[in-house]
C-alpha cells in the first residue's frame, strides 16, 4: 500500500487529461526570451547561490568597502575575499575603484541590492 501512495503523492501534479490552452500558451510563449539571455540568467543566478558571495554583497549594501573591511567583517582572508569579488565583478554584480593603494568596492547598480532585498523577503516569509 505504501508503494501506492508514494506514487499516487508524485503523480499529483500532473494533468489528468491532455488539453492545451493554445492562447494561453501562446501568450506565455511571445514572452520568453533568447536561450543565451536565459544563460546569462542562470549563470547570474550561480553567482547569488554562495553565502559568501551573498554575505559580501549585504556588506555592499550598506556602505562602499575595501578588501580590508571585507576581510575584517568576514574573518576571511583578503585572498579569499578577493576572489570572491572577483566572481561578482565578473557578472558585474559589483564594481571597484582604485583609492590610493585600496580598492573600494560598491554594488554595480540598484538591481543588485533589489534582487539580494527580494531574495531575502522571500525566505523570511
Amino acid at each position: 500500500m505504501s508503494n501506492d501512495k508514494k506514487f499516487f503523492e508524485a503523480d499529483e501534479g500532473i494533468c489528468e487529461i491532455n488539453v492545451i490552452h493554445e492562447e494561453a500558451a501562446k501568450r506565455a510563449k511571445n514572452q520568453l526570451l533568447d536561450d543565451n539571455t536565459y544563460m546569462d540568467l542562470s549563470e547570474t543566478f550561480k553567482i547569488f547561490g554562495n553565502p559568501t558571495r551573498l554575505k559580501i554583497l549585504s556588506l555592499l549594501a550598506v556602505e562602499d568597502l575595501c578588501v580590508c573591511d571585507i576581510s575584517e567583517v568576514l574573518g576571511m582572508s583578503q585572498s579569499a575575499v578577493s576572489h570572491q569579488l572577483s566572481t561578482l565583478r565578473s557578472k558585474n554584480l559589483v564594481k571597484y575603484a582604485k583609492e590610493g593603494k585600496q580598492a573600494r568596492y560598491s554594488l554595480a547598480d540598484k538591481h543588485v541590492i533589489e534582487i539580494l532585498n527580494i531574495g531575502i523577503e522571500h525566505v523570511l516569509e
